[in-house]
């Protein structure tokens, strides 16, 4: 059976949105009917309302969605998940007290690699939540057919002209507009196209653009933000399958990141995709896919920054990342009873200079020609035991990873120089190979359905983590001050992972809790350079006082576990009134020593009324979350205070095509800074220098959507 409820929730940096989580399976097409009961531990958090004329029995989106421009704020918005605040769009999705590339991040089902050193491009980077039409998220654990990930996966579905009812072209499209006063943005964007009932073509487009936010006490500087994205997809029905391809292209334009030492100038950034999915004979399915993505970025501390260093300090630096990806499955068997079997591919390259604009001898190559190849191959089975229903899979991955020798310009001081030398003289190579299994249950129940699942998951060291020779911030994204430096004896990630939960659903009452632990072994975590901190006696430790810190931190492998629950849950009071929400509790902790991980969210709790009639809706919100004072030393990580933030919101459907909807977020203009925000790094701010990113202010917005 499938389960389906509507789950409203509130962001952190935009502290309130609805959205509506369906544990229905994925379609074959994005406008396709799903089978029943394909996947029960997927979380689809839907973003965009579909139009009327659509054939579909996805869940209709309330549409009372206040979005904010980062995608991975919605994301967050399930159980579990929580966003880590680097600027207007450059957040990352921790899940389960993970984060990072720990978690397995998409668009429209395409994995890439960041071109930001320091992860200002997180894949959800690259989904403008205008145009979102759905998340995806695999809840707790991915399947391995879904590739190698630590923690669970997202995936981030764009809007798209469906496939019409009959053999006539059809214009259709749905576009969205919305207007916030916090940091005085808007966001316009939508789908364009014709179809027929075998063919389709539409094109992409947004805009979006914001200024410096405003919170209790003044203005955040250095976060006003710029983003364009326009493209081309289209598909058409061979057989019982679809032949696919898109193309879109992704422009980020001047943008703040206060958190960090540099800001975005540009991310100029190339997808392209194409394949097959669908059937080929009689209960075998074939999936193809192949996909290229191609990086080009620039950051500097002058454009933006205020105030701006001085001509000997000043930095650019240029980051390209080019990913090709491949994937081929079949399935044999009904939807319910099957095997699969399949293989994938993924092969990056990255570059990254840092220079001087006002010299041309100074640069360096802080990661020259990183290669990173893997090439993995699963199986996995579903089936059932009596009403017990099961999916077991193994994959297997081989990776491989290198790095060039780093030039270094003749105005690089003596220090950097001697550390890309003896950089250059080191191996700068390393290969892994790595084994996941997950086993998950259920037995589907009217009113009740338990689960449970069993994991081993790996992880292979970043490219960062392994090969960062030159000591700098890059730290995919931690945003901490800390300087940090790779390790090339750095060993894979290994996870442990027991979940357990049960799905009540009563027909006007839904809970879904979940129990988990994880056990991971040679977690890599930033730890002193040496055994004597502060005390300056090693050419790193020399770079990195020049840079700021006299106390570097290395990459290595420590042992952590991460326990705890989360829940999301609905009551429909009456025929009108309901209430929703989410809670989230993890905690993590080094098992070498007594300390505990780093970035690890508070307790937090998300609470929805909702009054909610034919053509109109309105409800109120709270956001809580409990104070964090189990903070990792070993990062230099400060606690924080709990708070709650109360929002409103309501919304009219004005034709069955045209809806408006509106609200007033964090209505009684409470000053918060939530945990996992960023530190600020911008002198001329009311924000002070190395204090927490605040939450932002009150603030009214109004989105109107249409769809023909």
């Amino acid at each position: 059976m499938t389960f389906r409820n509507d789950l409203l929730c509130a962001a952190a940096a935009a502290p309130f949105a609805l959205c509506a989580v369906a544990l229905s399976p994925l379609p074959l097409f994005a406008q396709d009917n799903a089978p029943a009961d394909a996947d029960i531990l997927t979380d689809v958090i839907v973003v965009t309302a579909t139009g009327s004329n659509q054939d579909t029995d996805q869940i209709e989106a309330p549409r009372q969605i206040a979005l904010p421009a980062d995608a991975v704020a919605v994301a967050a918005r399930a159980p579990g998940a929580a966003v880590i605040g680097n600027g207007a769009l450059s957040g990352q999705l921790s899940y389960r007290g993970l984060f990072g590339e720990r978690v397995l991040g998409r668009v429209n089902g395409q994995r890439f690699a960041s071109g930001g050193p320091n992860a200002m491009d997180p894949p959800l980077h690259y989904a403008p939540s205008i145009l979102v039409d759905r998340i995806e998220i695999a809840r707790g654990v991915a399947s391995v057919s879904q590739g190698p990930s630590l923690a669970g996966a997202v995936n981030a579905q764009l809007v798209q002209v469906p496939y019409s009812a009959g053999p006539d072209a059809r214009l259709t499209g749905s576009l969205a507009a919305q207007y916030r006063s916090v940091d005085n943005s808007y966001a316009l964007g939508g789908t364009v196209g014709i179809s027929t009932q075998n063919w389709r073509l539409g094109v992409i487009a947004s805009r979006e653009e914001g200024d410096d936010y405003e919170f209790p006490g003044g203005t955040a500087a250095d976060t006003a933000f710029e983003r364009n994205l326009y493209g081309v997809n289209g598909g058409f029905k061979l057989g019982e399958g679809e032949v696919f391809a898109e193309y879109r292209r992704s422009e980020t334009d001047p943008s703040g990141n206060p958190s960090f030492a540099m800001d975005i100038i540009y991310f100029n950034t190339d997808f392209m995709q194409a394949g097959y999915r669908g059937e080929v004979a009689d209960d075998v399915s074939l999936n193809l896919r192949i996909g290229h993505v191609a990086v080009r970025h620039l950051m500097d501390n002058q454009t933006l920054r205020s105030p701006a260093p001085s001509a000997m300090m000043a930095r650019a630096t240029f980051a390209d990342a080019d990913s090709t990806t491949g994937e081929a499955s079949l399935r044999f068997g009904s939807d319910n009873r099957n095997v699969t079997i399949g293989a994938d591919f993924e092969l990056v390259d990255k570059f990254v200079q840092i220079t001087n604009p006002n010299n041309a001898d100074f640069y360096l190559d802080a990661q020259a020609d990183l290669a990173a190849d893997r090439f993995g191959g699963f199986v996995q089975l579903r089936g059932g035991v009596g009403n017990a229903e099961f999916e077991l899979g193994t994959r297997l991955d081989r990776t491989t990873q290198d790095a060039g020798i780093p030039g270094v310009g003749s105005a690089v001081p003596m220090g950097p120089r001697n550390l890309a030398a003896a950089f250059a003289a080191t191996p700068r190579e390393a290969s892994d190979t790595t084994v996941d299994v997950v086993l998950r249950g259920w037995v589907p129940g009217e009113v009740v359905t338990p689960r449970f699942t069993l994991a081993r998951k790996q992880r292979v060291p970043s490219l960062l983590e392994r090969f960062a020779w030159l000591p700098t911030e890059a730290s995919y994204g931690l945003a901490d001050g800390n300087i940090y430096v790779g390790n090339q004896a750095l060993e894979p990630e290994t996870a442990y992972i027991a979940e357990a939960g049960v799905d009540i659903d009563s027909g006007t009452v839904s809970l879904r809790p979940t129990i988990f632990y994880r056990r991971v072994d040679n977690y890599i975590q930033g730890t002193p350079f040496d055994a004597t901190p502060g005390v300056v006696d090693s050419p790193v430790e020399m770079v990195a006082a020049m840079n700021g810190d006299a106390t570097p931190l290395m990459f290595r492998n420590v042992d952590a576990e991460l326990y705890g629950m989360d829940l999301d849950f609905r009551a429909d009071l009456t025929a009108s009134f309901a209430l929703e929400g989410t809670a989230s509790w993890v905690r993590g902790k080094r098992r070498d020593i007594a300390d505990n991980l780093y970035r690890v969210p508070p307790s937090n709790l998300r609470l929805a009324a909702i009054w909610q009639q034919d053509r109109w809706s309105a409800g109120a919100e709270m956001v809580a979350a409990a104070a964090q004072h189990d903070v990792s030393a070993t990062n230099s990580e400060a606690p924080s205070s709990g708070y709650a933030v109360f929002n409103l919101f309501g919304g009219m459907q004005v034709t069955p095509d045209i809806a408006i909807n509106a609200g007033i977020e964090n209505l009684f203009d409470k000053l918060y800074r939530p945990h996992l925000s960023g530190l600020n790094r911008v002198g001329a701010s009311d924000v002070l220098v190395g204090e927490k990113l605040p939450g932002a202010g009150r603030g009214v917005w109004v989105r109107a959507n249409l769809s023909f």
